[in-house]
């Protein structure tokens, strides 16, 4: 019901609904207006921010009593706000990162309300004053380029199935793209006409860039499209990838191809592939190999499409990691022992030492 009701918020007809309060009349100007039009905010952040909403009616019914039809700006807190998290964290099981990422949404929304609703100004500061709390840092999980030549050797390529698989899975790596990247190209991304052949993927907060394919994804993708009448000019605007009914597939599609291969690979080698692997598993794998190949890292900030160097600058860092650990594995004893010549314990006496040390 409350996914319900915060769904017509962005619906055209929303004036129809029966929740007229200020609460909801900011929150329907805020996802429906500022963020789409003056903040030019994606569709998946937007939803990522309903979403946030949603489970927050959500806890202001069940756990203060105060229904949808209800909740007014005055209840917006610091105070529920941090019962929210609170929330969210021990009874809905939510990670650091996860609640880090609800109070973005409720930090966004604040943010707007602060030029929207100046009479509550000090409530809206308390509550941007919520930190995030620090999240688990977790080791970037990459595969090995054993490890990504065993996963694209899975898909079974005398089917339409497999060829269409081994095309994303490619795709996904030569490319360094997220997954909802991967599902959002269309034909008239791609660029094969002549070299350098590229492809253009529209990346977080809107933003584009051109990433060059190499000969050998060409060769794949180019069979690919062949194969399913995409060379065609008529075809630009189809989704690159779709399913038997000829829709866009959709992150969780993708995502469920990765596991299915990442599943099989595994059979074969399981130091290959790791237990937890993911899409952007196969993003980090990209850019540790560019990384190990020495390629500089503007180059690959540009690739992924990260707004900052520093960004980049973390598979540096765990590669750095990685030679430390091989070189000790594979360090040999050559230097003499210096701790065998200590004078000073074959003296019983350390005073005496101490006593006739020269300065």
């Amino acid at each position: 019901m409350l996914a319900t009701q915060l769904f017509r918020f962005s619906n055209p007809l929303y004036k129809k609904m029966n929740t007229n309060t200020d609460f909801a009349t900011c929150l329907v100007r805020f996802l429906t207006q500022y963020l789409p039009h003056e903040r030019n905010v994606s569709s998946n952040t937007i939803a990522s921010y309903k979403t946030a909403f949603v489970l927050y009616l959500k806890y202001m019914k069940s756990e203060c009593g105060i229904d949808v039809s209800k909740l007014k700006l005055e209840h917006l807190t610091r105070a529920s706000i941090l019962g929210f998290l609170t929330w969210l964290s021990t009874k809905q099981g939510n990670t650091p990162a996860t609640c880090n990422y609800r109070l973005a949404a409720l930090h966004s929304f604040v943010h707007y309300l602060k030029y929207e609703v100046i009479d509550r100004l000090d409530e809206w500061q308390r509550i941007l004053s919520i930190k995030p709390s620090k999240a688990e840092v977790k080791g970037l999980n990459y595969l090995s380029q054993e490890g990504i030549k065993l996963l694209l050797s899975q898909p079974d390529v005398t089917t339409w199935k497999g060829r269409r698989h081994l095309a994303i899975l490619s795709l996904m790596y030569d490319t360094g793209a997220r997954v909802q990247e991967i599902a959002d190209l269309t034909v008239g991304c791609v660029r094969l006409e002549h070299e350098p052949y590229s492809i253009k993927i529209f990346g977080k907060g809107r933003k584009t860039r051109i990433v060059p394919l190499a000969k050998e994804q060409v060769a794949i993708l180019r069979q690919y499209m062949e194969e399913n009448g995409l060379l065609n000019v008529n075809s630009i605007s189809e989704p690159l990838f779709f399913n038997t009914r000829h829709e866009k597939l959709t992150r969780e599609g993708v995502s469920y191809i990765l596991k299915t291969y990442a599943d099989m690979a595994r059979t074969h080698s399981t130091s290959l592939i790791p237990q937890r692997i993911s899409c952007h598993s196969i993003r980090h794998s990209r850019a540790m190999h560019l990384l190990q190949a020495n390629v500089n890292l503007v180059y690959i900030r540009d690739i992924l499409g990260h707004v900052s160097i520093q960004t980049t600058e973390i598979y540096a860092r765990a590669d750095s990691k990685a030679k430390r650990e091989a070189l000790e594995k594979s360090y040999s004893k050559l230097t003499p022992d210096v701790n065998t010549a200590r004078k000073w314990k074959k003296n019983k006496d350390l005073l005496e030492w101490l006593m006739n040390l020269k300065k």
